[in-house]
């Protein structure tokens, strides 16, 4: 069978090549392989290195945002032939750590978990696959290819549940979210808001192509430029972008007793002056809470699952803007003016 291969870090050696059939103690169930998703950490891994392949291998079959459709499952197992599917990403160190022993790896404390496509494991970019029923997350059929978008809300669930429970430490509740980034993570970030019922914005530093039409037709406000500029006091941000400059002006912008999530690492290296002092006391007199979220358990991939269900579909499918064929993998990594999401089509 193909699957679409990688040495991290060395952009003119990815190459669709063929690999043996997945192994059975690799998962009880045998999946075909759809429509990966592409993302940034693709781009990481295939130009700047990040990642690594499975112990004894040169090569990663990469591929953590996935589509796919159950071709065997046994008896008891939850699935059926026939079932669309998405496959967990990191899955639990050896040792195991406290919180993975709880199903917590997202909160992986040693470091020593893998990731399907990512650390350590075989991905998900080949035409079939074996998983185990416990990493496998059944999606709703009506749905059709948008199931492809379950990763990355499922990184956006955990980032808003662990907002909720920070603003849980008091009776005030927020009303304004302001989302940085209208990327397919900034987007669905601005969903899961609206499903919260939050008045919703989202900055971009570009008002150029679908992403203004999208955030409008979610019921959001649209911003393009610099977030000084715009006018706004938010209790709650998503941080999307990953941009040091942005994350630093944004506890300039914010209420009082607002929470600021980061969501998004920037691969860049940029320095620039700060003043510790002032923020230090900004953030003290204004009971402020900056944190990082990353990865997700399978509770936040099942609350995905279950934003998706309840989204409109005809919006969801307009941020699958682009398909590529295994073959031309390499030019899903070069984004366009107009791409929101770029998928590989395993099929074609």
């Amino acid at each position: 069978m193909k699957a679409i291969t990688v040495v991290p870090g060395e952009p003119e050696r990815v190459e669709v090549r063929e690999v043996p059939e997945p192994a059975p103690e690799e998962g009880a169930l045998v999946v075909e392989g759809h429509l990966p998703g592409v993302c940034g950490t693709n781009i990481d891994i295939v130009k700047g290195g990040y990642g690594e392949p499975p112990p004894g291998q040169d090569r990663l079959v990469v591929g953590h945002e996935s589509l796919e459709v159950v071709l065997e499952a046994p008896d008891g197992s939850g699935f059926s032939a026939g079932d669309p599917v998405a496959g967990i990403v990191r899955r639990p160190d050896p040792v195991p750590c406290e919180p993975c022993s709880h199903g917590e790896w997202d909160f992986c404390r040693n470091g020593q978990y893998t990731e399907r496509g990512i650390k350590g494991r075989n991905g998900y970019g080949a035409e079939r696959w074996r998983i185990e029923p416990d990493y496998a997350i059944r999606l709703d059929p009506g749905l059709g290819d948008c199931e492809v978008l379950l990763e990355p809300p499922s990184v956006l669930a955990k980032a808003w549940e662990q907002t909720d429970r920070i603003f849980n430490r008091a009776s005030w509740k927020p009303e304004v979210a302001l989302v940085t980034g209208a990327g397919p993570i900034g987007l669905l970030a601005a969903l899961l808001g609206i499903q919260r019922g939050l008045e919703a914005h989202v900055l971009d530093l570009h008002g150029k192509g679908p992403k203004p039409d999208l955030v409008d037709d979610l019921s959001a406000t649209f911003h393009a430029g610099d977030v000084q500029d715009i006018e706004l006091e938010p209790d709650v941000v998503i941080e999307c972008t990953g941009a040091g400059p942005l994350v630093f002006s944004l506890t300039s912008v914010v209420g009082p007793n607002s929470v600021i999530c980061l969501a998004g690492i920037s691969s860049g290296s940029r320095k620039i002056p700060v003043g510790l002092d002032e923020l230090n006391k900004e953030m003290v007199l204004e009971n402020l809470v900056v944190f990082g979220s990353v990865n997700a358990g399978r509770r936040k991939y099942q609350q995905a699952a279950d934003a998706l269900a309840k989204a409109d579909r005809s919006w969801l499918e307009r941020l699958i803007t682009r398909r590529v064929p295994m073959d031309e993998y390499t030019d899903a990594l070069h984004k366009t003016p107009d791409d929101v999401k770029v998928v590989v089509d395993l099929r074609a």
